[in-house]
């Protein structure tokens, strides 16, 4: 006799956590019924996406776990976002991450859809040991150039953090921020809170180039975000560049302001 519906078969195969999943696929994986066998199938299949996640979110966190193992405690991961914008701030985030926590889908925040961006971004700021935010404005970026400008951004994210970080984790090539910095080439993609960094760091430029899309609304910067898109360069061509537009960067260098700082 089956003691459970069909019905409450999917409800508890869909409710199971990781743990729970694999002992109750194997009650179930004598149920002779077709339906039974049919939940089953995708309750394994389910089963594995679990483990590949699970497996891949620990590769994220190895390199702190490493650091750790070390002595050290607030281990940094920091990124910056809005390097190839032609409007708008540099923006970099620093994020200290605690052992053992666990973000569904963490990655690097180019490869999340806008929506899945903005959950993370408000479950990691939640759970974050501290995180902080920092921006270097355009005509800093004019007259510093890029290089100072990614490293000013990045020291004043990992100076607002408290408590303080002991090491960074650097997306790209070292920065010389100094204090202890290990650089990893794609790192977005490699180190859990180089993610979380990432995450933190678009979203909430994404949102200040959306405010300013209010300011300028012929330049459509709740699109673009202030990227070179056709439709952005041909608003600069015919409407000229604004005062947040990069004056360094072309086509903005060639192109008379129109929009004068208040």
């Amino acid at each position: 006799m089956h003691t459970m519906s069909i019905a409450k078969c999917r409800e508890a195969i869909s409710g199971a956590s990781h743990e729970e999943l694999a002992s109750l696929l194997d009650t179930l994986e004598d149920d002779g019924r077709a339906g039974v066998q049919a939940l089953v199938r995708a309750g394994r299949k389910r089963l594995e996406r679990l483990r590949a996640e699970r497996n891949r979110l620990a590769a994220l966190f190895a390199l702190e776990a490493d650091l750790r193992a070390t002595g050290l405690q607030v281990i940094a991961g920091v990124d910056e976002v809005g390097r190839g914008a032609l409007a708008g701030p540099l923006t970099a985030c620093a994020v200290a991450l605690p052992p053992g926590v666990h973000l569904q889908g963490l990655n690097d925040s180019k490869l999340l859809t806008r929506e899945h961006r903005s959950v993370l971004a408000e479950q990691i700021k939640s759970v974050a040991i501290c995180w902080h935010v920092a921006h270097v404005e355009p005509e800093r970026i004019d007259s510093h150039g890029m290089t100072a400008a990614v490293r000013s951004a990045m020291l004043q994210a990992v100076e607002g953090l408290s408590p303080a970080a002991e090491h960074v984790i650097i997306d790209g090539r070292p920065v010389g921020l100094g204090l202890g910095e290990t650089a990893v080439i794609k790192g977005d993609s490699k180190v859990a809170s180089i993610a979380a960094a990432s995450i933190i760091a678009k979203v909430t430029r994404d949102d200040l180039m959306a405010c300013y899309h209010h300011q300028y609304p012929q330049y459509g910067f709740c699109i673009n975000r202030g990227y070179g898109t056709a439709e952005h360069l041909a608003a600069i061509s015919e409407w000229g560049p604004t005062a947040i537009h990069r004056k360094s960067f072309s086509p903005c260098c060639d192109t008379p302001r129109l929009f004068q700082v208040d």
